[in-house]
């Protein structure tokens, strides 16, 4: 009988793509199968994120649940990984003896031999080194579920932002080789993927090494993988401001497949506060940027990331971060109160804004970037747009779902052969979270 696997998976889309390389490797080799729920399990892993509040609290708190598990399972194998494992270490095994694994973001490809080697040995293991890029050559041939993927392209970050663990945990940026990430997209195209969204924890600072011996940035890569006739669309996340070069922005001009939206992580609307970031760029950089962008495709559709309250943040600086939303009008986007991260430089700072003057911000800044996604939904009443159609609709299983190039998933009548095909939609309705359609009447399913 085969063994049982279970991932709880905290954090990004790095994350989920490393969760699914977990998955596929120990397929690989132990023949185990994926299950939904620990209680079946015979290895339990976790794959974690320090980014988000309390990453520590959450973890310890899901190994306390375990633990009760292994008490009355002595077999059960428990492993730890990602980015909090990075961070914690060996306090890991000290605070959770249950735990028999821990293993870091770039050390997640020889879960196998660790998996033996407890198994073997009957005491815990832990590798949290950085052996750089070795982790992508020893991952198994891809798979895909659906016609849309995840492909990393380069591990790490090297912009030590005050406020961010990244670099410490995923260490500096190591870039893939080109041809090693297009053999990747070529063996996805094979099992069906139309859509590929590249990842990297600053996708935009991509130099990968190409056969004779250049290096190739983001935009060369674009290049490339719009040239895979099957890709009918490409994504890219997350990208950081100062990497957005010349190149990258004529990409948006030159490459028709490359997705209407773009996720550009700005932090904060105020200088001083930038500063105190480490960001290297000015809002007037940051604005510079998106106009030059936009000129390049009027409609792009830009999302971003916001931290609220951070150490120093006065009533002023704040109202220059609502400054720069009300002047850019961003679409669906991401924002957090401050919190103090153990072990980086922002840690050493005072976390002199008062909680409650964090969370009315917060919600001043959240309403507002809701009501501008709202507009942009709203806008698109009456537009056809090309989907993508991915799936079944959650609730409605006579309907197809499928997303825009803008990024807004679509609800509309079809038939489950247009899974996997670009279709015309006509944008009937704008939800809180979906757009509703029809089929255009002289909509043609393609396959690219």
């Amino acid at each position: 009988m085969s063994e049982k696997l279970y991932i709880q998976t905290f954090g990004c889309q790095m994350n989920e793509y490393d969760a699914d390389k977990m998955g596929d490797m120990l397929d690989a080799s132990h023949g185990m199968n994926r299950v939904e729920s620990p209680e079946e399990a015979d290895v339990l892993l976790m794959n974690t994120c320090s980014i988000r509040e309390k990453a520590q609290e959450k973890v310890y708190s899901l190994l306390g649940r375990w633990k009760k598990l292994k008490q009355s399972r002595p077999d059960l194998i428990i492993g730890v990984g990602g980015c909090v494992a990075s961070q914690e270490g060996e306090n890991i095994r000290r605070r959770a003896p249950c735990v028999d694994i821990v293993f870091g973001p770039q050390t997640l490809h020889r879960l196998p031999q660790m998996l033996d080697q407890v198994r073997k040995q009957g005491r815990p293991v832990l590798d949290i080194s950085f052996p750089e890029i070795e982790k992508f050559d020893a991952l198994p041939k891809p798979r895909a579920e659906g016609p849309t993927a995840f492909v990393s392209i380069m591990e790490g970050c090297s912009k030590y932002c005050s406020f961010c663990i990244v670099p410490f945990t995923r260490g500096e940026e190591i870039s893939r080789n080109l041809d090693d990430v297009m053999t990747e997209i070529h063996s996805l195209v094979s099992l069906g993927v139309r859509e590929i969204t590249l990842l990297g924890q600053n996708v935009n600072g991509y130099r990968g090494l190409m056969d004779d011996g250049e290096t190739a940035d983001l935009a060369l890569l674009l290049h490339h993988v719009a040239a895979v006739e099957e890709i009918g669309r490409i994504r890219f996340t997350t990208s950081h401001p100062m990497e957005v070069n010349d190149a990258l922005i004529e990409a948006f001009a030159e490459i028709p497949k490359l997705a209407n939206h773009f996720h550009l992580p700005v932090q904060a609307g105020s200088n001083s506060i930038l500063a105190a970031m480490k960001r290297n760029y000015t809002v007037e950089d940051y604005i510079e940027t998106v106009r030059r962008l936009r000129m390049a495709r009027p409609d792009l559709s830009l999302s971003s990331d916001f931290i609220v309250g951070f150490p120093g943040e006065t009533d002023e600086d704040f109202e220059q971060t609502m400054e720069l939303v009300n002047e850019t009008g961003f679409d669906t986007s991401f924002s957090f109160v401050y919190s103090r991260r153990p072990g980086t430089p922002a840690s050493a700072l005072p976390d002199d804004v008062a909680e409650e003057i964090k969370k009315r911000r917060l919600t001043i800044l959240q309403s507002r970037l809701a009501q501008s996604a709202r507009e942009i939904s709203q806008a698109m009443v009456g537009t056809t747009q090309k989907v993508l159609v991915e799936r079944p609709s959650r609730k409605d299983i006579s309907a197809m779902a499928g997303r825009t190039s803008n990024n807004r998933m679509v609800n509309f009548s079809g038939r489950s052969d247009l899974i996997g095909k670009f279709i015309d939609v006509i944008i009937e309705e704008a939800l809180p979270n979906s757009l509703r359609g029809k089929l255009s009447d002289t909509s043609s399913a393609t396959e690219s």
